[in-house]
């Protein structure tokens, strides 16, 4: 229960205090745009009408060294024209990771260009917006096999351990609200045989690699045929096809599920190949990611996301496992 009214007011203050470093007028108006793991921020210069995207990091979440690898990659992406993405901001001393002095505590800030766009939409065309996906992650997948991280480059590994095990960054899923004895029994078994099928898929670099991890539907912006891709927060080492995955966070449900992904598998296509071992590894990374979200959830409970989720998604995340189970158990 971090960001708590009063918590987002001190973070108002600083920030509002801290806007001349990246060139803005300290009367700017500034709007809280969302808040998950980090809180992000709309500044409009009223003389300039300059407007800047700010990103609070959460606290003791990523490093400031974490946080300069995330914008290296951005940056190279950018450069090789791979991904049409927001740019990072530079203060005016020529660093791009700034600090709020918090009680203590120095809270980490980063700057991007502001990008037009909206969330692409449930109701129409999403199966369109899915090749487009595939072959955007095909590209970032391309470039990430190929790309020299430069010197001092860390971010996150993203494995059972760190997604849904004994050290998952999110919290834990047997904490999710109105998660049943049956229901824990259920996923204790899910979660036995992900582990099982995650270490027999293995982490050969043709599988495991840098990747944006977190390409959900609120960190798409679109704009006439233009689709932006943001918020690089969670990129780091994972499994290629943990992309797709994250494509469909909190839609899992989706009675089209089935037609994005083969949308998203078209797309991919047309940009490099795909073993059939890939593909048929989807569903356990969608099993996987389900969980890991109904943990974040129980952890996130002060977020708009997981409040309109609740007890509800919990329960279809039990449903989901115990489909999952009777597909790849025997007996």
């Amino acid at each position: 229960m971090l960001y708590q009214d009063e918590f987002i007011h001190r973070l108002r203050v600083l920030l509002q205090a801290a806007l001349p470093e990246w060139g803005l007028d300290a009367g700017s108006e500034l709007s809280l745009l969302t808040v998950s793991e980090n809180a992000t921020w709309l500044a409009v210069d009223p003389l300039s009408q300059r407007r800047l995207v700010l990103r609070v990091h959460r606290p003791d979440y990523s490093s400031a060294e974490e946080i300069r690898s995330e914008l290296a990659w951005i940056q190279a992406l950018r450069a090789a024209g791979t991904v049409d993405t927001a740019a990072p901001v530079p203060r005016l001393d020529g660093g791009l990771v700034g600090h709020l002095p918090d009680q203590g505590t120095l809270r980490h800030v980063v700057a991007f260009e502001f990008v037009p766009g909206h969330e692409p939409s449930l109701s129409g065309g999403l199966k369109q917006r899915y090749a487009e996906l595939g072959r955007i992650n095909a590209a970032l997948h391309n470039h990430s096999r190929r790309w020299r991280k430069p010197a001092g480059f860390v971010r996150k590994r993203w494995d059972f351990s760190t997604i849904i095990g004994e050290r998952a960054r999110w919290g834990d899923w047997r904490h999710a609200p109105g998660l049943a004895p049956e229901g824990m029994r259920i996923l204790e078994r899910a979660a036995a045989l992900l582990k099982k099928q995650t270490d027999a898929y293995g982490q050969d670099p043709a599988r495991f690699g840098l990747v944006h991890c977190d390409m959900r539907l609120a960190n798409l912006l679109v704009d006439g045929p233009r689709m932006t891709v943001i918020d690089f927060d969670d990129c780091g080492g994972c499994w290629y096809m943990y992309d797709f995955a994250a494509a469909v966070s909190f839609i899992e449900e989706d009675p089209r599920i089935g037609e994005f992904l083969a949308a998203w598998l078209e797309g991919y296509r047309s940009v490099a190949p795909l073993g059939a071992d890939d593909e048929a590894a989807i569903p356990m990374f969608l099993m996987l990611r389900r969980m890991q979200l109904t943990a974040w959830i129980a952890s996130h409970g002060e977020t708009s996301t997981a409040q309109s989720m609740g007890p509800d998604y919990t329960r279809g995340t039990v449903s989901l496992a115990e489909r999952y189970l009777g597909l790849h158990l025997k007996g």
